[in-house]
């Protein structure tokens, strides 16, 4: 098992053939940047063929900003969420947590004040895992791999954990069945994820907040210019509902998926076990 920190490896897998468009930075230098995103591939984000590449070079793109922006726009309810989900983790200091798309390294952080032995983060975007690894208030274990292909051995880890991460998987099946397969018997996986709320009133006041006000806002704070956050409200809407993505983690190989909604059901946090 290969785990680096620094320098952090690069990906073998190249970035994405995609149309680019012209920016011109403050001091007038136009340069060219992908565009991940087009409006015919946002009316179904899931089913374009290569979505994993396109989602590293979209994360690689808006990784100087990504804490802020999910801060904001979460209304600094992201940092609660985590902490729920870490909670009912059960985490004790034999465990060895893997947080699978782990991004700049929220999730991880919050698991390793938990005081597990060890946390190990891993990430496909380059330049997330570089911001997750300058970090010191947090593990010190980064690992550039695709969750489609984890370079771990079977049953290496007590815990697995994925932040708003499953639904960006190329596959969903492969990748949940990777994070039971590096999972131990007897382990636990905690996903976080994004759902559509139930209540017909809290899903338009949120379908309003999501589709209107938050890409135009996250795109300016951001300087996004491919598409990311008007990819995510489309990704949530076309994506698998609660208990379609429970289905799924059962039919992975987890047993006993419990299912808790936060925020109105804004967010559904997942909690499944590999059996003994």
């Amino acid at each position: 098992m290969k785990v680096d920190r620094d320098p952090l490896p690069k990906n073998s897998r190249s970035e994405p053939d995609v149309p680019e468009v012209a920016v011109t930075d403050e001091t007038g230098t136009a340069t060219r940047r992908p565009v991940a995103w087009t409006d015919d591939m946002l009316r179904d984000p899931h089913a374009v063929p290569d979505k994993g590449q396109r989602v590293r070079s979209m994360f690689n793109g808006i990784a100087p900003r990504y804490e802020l922006i999910n801060s904001l726009f979460s209304l600094g309810r992201d940092a609660a969420w985590r902490k729920k989900a870490v909670r009912l983790a059960e985490i004790t200091p034999d465990d060895e947590v893997l947080d699978v798309a782990c991004g700049t390294g929220d999730f991880a952080r919050a698991f390793h004040r938990a005081g597990p032995k060890r946390v190990v983060g891993c990430d496909f975007a380059h330049d997330m895992l570089v911001r997750a690894a300058d970090r010191e208030d947090g593990p010190t274990q980064w690992c550039e791999a695709d969750a489609l292909h984890l370079p771990f051995r079977d049953g290496t880890f007590s815990v697995t954990s994925c932040a708003f991460g499953v639904r960006n998987f190329e596959d969903l099946d492969q990748g949940l069945r990777e994070l039971h397969r590096v999972l131990r018997p007897g382990g636990r996986t905690v996903i976080l994820e994004f759902t559509e709320p139930r209540n017909r009133a809290i899903r338009l006041l949120n379908s309003l907040y999501a589709k209107r006000f938050m890409p135009v806002a996250a795109s300016w704070i951001s300087g996004d210019s491919n598409g990311a956050y008007r990819y995510l409200p489309k990704s949530i809407e076309s994506f698998l509902s609660a208990g379609e993505l429970r289905d799924r983690l059962l039919a992975a190989g987890f047993a006993r998926v419990q299912k808790k909604p936060m925020t109105m059901g804004i967010v559904t946090i997942y909690v499944g076990r590999r059996e003994a």
